[in-house]
């Protein structure tokens, strides 16, 4: 005789459907306790020279991203670097990007498209400038470059920018009294090292691998900036964000330098576009900040990352999203 199931009264079937509602609720609620949908889409962020430190930064942004944010897909682009990121930004071919203050500045100050729309996320590490000759060149400051090859960064970059300011500071033409080459990170430290340019100038963090990598294959030495501080400051507004710094001795350990090297640095900008998703930047700027430690084991300027200095963006406004979360973690 075959088995009958039992009937299930309707009440009794929506006595169940309740609860396996209630249920999903309570494993809902326990794997998203706010409620807030898990953040999505694509997000592209735009680096510099795959060489550089902007890069590696990305990379490693990207793998922290990953874990925080696992339904984001990171795209990262390379760059000549600060202006041509900016210029990504405020077009919308990318989301976020890096950039130092002083391009930041120089691209408002010229009204370039959209400039009114870039916001910063957080100031991250500073760049320091570095001057960088074979170690017997009888180069001792950026005045005696006059009639030598000197590689000046690519037109994009704010390596360009302050190249070209700390020639003229030093009473030079960029382009009449040195032979300026457009090269970048990526390819300068070969072409000192073949004898086709004489010094080549590098923004970045403190140590930039290129540099280093080249340090311990080919005798450098950095050359010191230092009095150049003062004329560079007086030369106009954007100027207003280099300040005095030191490279210390241990920071390119086989360059031939006696001691530490006086220069200029200038911080470095995370920057987005005010239209960009409020909790998406409030997120990005959180995993920033708490992946600090992490990141800096490898880019060690990003040990510099600092929760009490982050917001300011000084010259962009701060982003909805980013202040959103500085005001979460105010003490």
């Amino acid at each position: 005789m075959p088995l009958v199931p039992p009937r299930i009264s309707r009440r009794h079937a929506l006595r169940v459907l309740v609860a396996v509602l209630a249920l999903l609720g309570v494993l809902t609620w326990w794997l998203n306790p706010f409620g807030k949908p898990e953040l999505g889409g694509d997000l592209t962020f735009s680096t510099g020279a795959r060489t550089g430190v902007y890069h590696r930064y990305g990379q490693l942004l990207e793998q922290a991203l990953g874990q925080d944010m696992p339904e984001v897909n990171v795209r990262l682009e390379p760059s000549e670097g600060s202006l041509e990121n900016l210029k990504r930004v405020a077009s919308g071919e990318a989301d976020f990007t890096v950039a130092t203050a002083d391009a930041v500045a120089k691209y408002q100050l010229d009204g370039k498209p959209r400039a009114d729309q870039l916001r910063g996320v957080a100031r991250l590490y500073d760049d320091y400038v570095q001057l960088v000759v074979p170690a017997g060149s009888p180069v001792q400051s950026a005045r005696d470059l006059r009639g030598k090859r000197v590689a000046i960064g690519q037109p994009g970059s704010g390596v360009r920018l302050i190249a070209e300011r700390l020639l003229m500071a030093a009473g030079l033409d960029p382009v009449l009294d040195v032979t300026p080459v457009s090269i970048g990170i990526d390819t300068m430290p070969a072409e000192l090292e073949a004898g086709r340019i004489d010094a080549f100038f590098w923004s970045g963090g403190l140590p930039t691998n290129a540099v280093r990598e080249l340090s311990e294959r080919f005798e450098i030495r950095l050359v010191q900036l230092g009095d150049l501080v003062e004329p560079l400051q007086g030369s106009g507004s954007p100027a207003r964000f280099y300040r005095t710094a030191v490279m210390p001795q241990d920071a390119y350990r086989m360059a031939r330098n006696t001691g530490s090297v006086a220069t200029l640095a200038v911080p470095n900008l995370l920057v987005t576009r005010a239209d960009a998703d409020p909790e998406l930047t409030e997120q990005l700027t959180r995993t920033v900040i708490l992946s600090r430690d992490r990141v800096g084991r490898a880019v060690h300027a990003a040990q510099l990352v600092d929760l009490r200095t982050a917001i300011y963006t000084a010259p962009l406004d701060l982003h909805e999203g980013a202040a959103r979360y500085y005001r979460s973690v105010k003490p």
